[in-house]
């Protein structure tokens, strides 16, 4: 069984984790567009290769019903 941290201890990695995600942050803000384009890219061929396409496209249809409800009702 696990000891259990101290309030310190929680408060030490909670400090952590938010200079953690603030250096991601600043990282992401940085990135040019062309590298994140790129990058999307590349997730989007991995779905490809690992047969995801099939899984994504199920959801396509209602991903898309979804929005066209939320377009009729914020454009009127």
């Amino acid at each position: 069984m696990q000891a259990r941290i101290t309030k310190a201890e929680a408060k030490a990695f909670k400090t952590r984790w938010k200079a953690v995600n603030s250096a991601e942050k600043e990282e992401l803000r940085k990135t040019s567009g062309a590298k994140k384009l790129r990058q999307l890219a590349a997730l989007m061929s991995s779905a490809k290769s690992l047969g995801w396409t099939e899984a994504l496209a199920s959801e396509e249809v209602e991903v898309r019903n979804r929005w066209n409800r939320l377009r009729r009702v914020y454009s009127v």
